[in-house]
């Protein structure tokens, strides 16, 4: 461990908790809205986030009307730091919603193949979503036009011929990335491209080259930006 790690630590440390938990929503926020498919859910993170956001909700809530100078800037404080927060979640939870309905089949086999590790890829809600959806859908493409196919080609899910009807991401998609520690020597499946992240550098690589070292999804070794 080199000076960097000790005071990296020392300012985590020191960093209050809510900022923490601000800063790594950020993060997620922003791996979720770049990352071409969908990530984990942080259920720990959310968790904490959801239940800061329902207490300042409740203060908020206490305190209005009271008309001491001191309390109403401090509401202002509050409400504005909630606003924050909830922008946050919203538009993670927009952009995790995106990937469900663009790619229903696919999230779901990866999120049934999630569940006996430590972090499921959906939260329980969002899977309920899934399934009403998938199911809403599958009723609606059913009675409009598979029901007058034969029963071998009404499988939304089909994958004879060794063609599959899934769709899934581009999961060679170009992303930006920061190496938060050395990673080593990377190379890009299907070519003979290979090199060196090292802490710090940035790089624009392909999603399915760096998903391992990914925030979230492998290591944690490297962040998108």
């Amino acid at each position: 461990m080199d000076i960097d790690d000790l005071l990296a630590e020392v300012a985590v440390d020191s960093t209050p908790q809510e900022t923490r938990d601000l800063q790594e929503l950020t993060r997620c926020w922003v791996a979720e809205r770049v990352a071409p498919e969908i990530l984990p859910w942080p259920k720990d993170l959310m968790d904490s986030v959801l239940e800061r956001i329902q207490r300042q909700i409740e203060l908020v809530e206490d305190q209005t009307g009271n008309m001491e100078p001191k309390t109403n800037f401090k509401l202002i404080i509050i409400q504005t730091e909630l606003e924050r927060f909830k922008f946050l979640v919203r538009s993670f939870l927009r952009a995790r919603i995106k990937k469900i309905d663009a790619h229903p089949l696919h999230i779901k086999t990866q999120h049934a193949a999630s569940l006996d590790t430590l972090y499921p890829l959906l939260s329980s809600t969002e899977h309920q979503y899934l399934t009403s959806h998938q199911s809403l859908l599958s009723s609606h493409y059913s009675s409009s036009f598979l029901g007058q196919f034969p029963a071998s080609l009404q499988r939304l899910d089909d994958t004879t011929g060794g063609i599959s009807m899934v769709d899934k991401p581009e999961e060679d998609k170009a992303v930006f990335v920061r190496a938060l520690r050395d990673v080593g020597e990377v190379f890009v499946e299907g070519t003979d491209r290979k090199f060196e992240i090292k802490r710090g550098d940035v790089w624009v690589v392909r999603w399915s080259a760096i998903r391992q070292w990914a925030v979230g999804t492998g290591t944690g070794d490297v962040e998108l930006i």
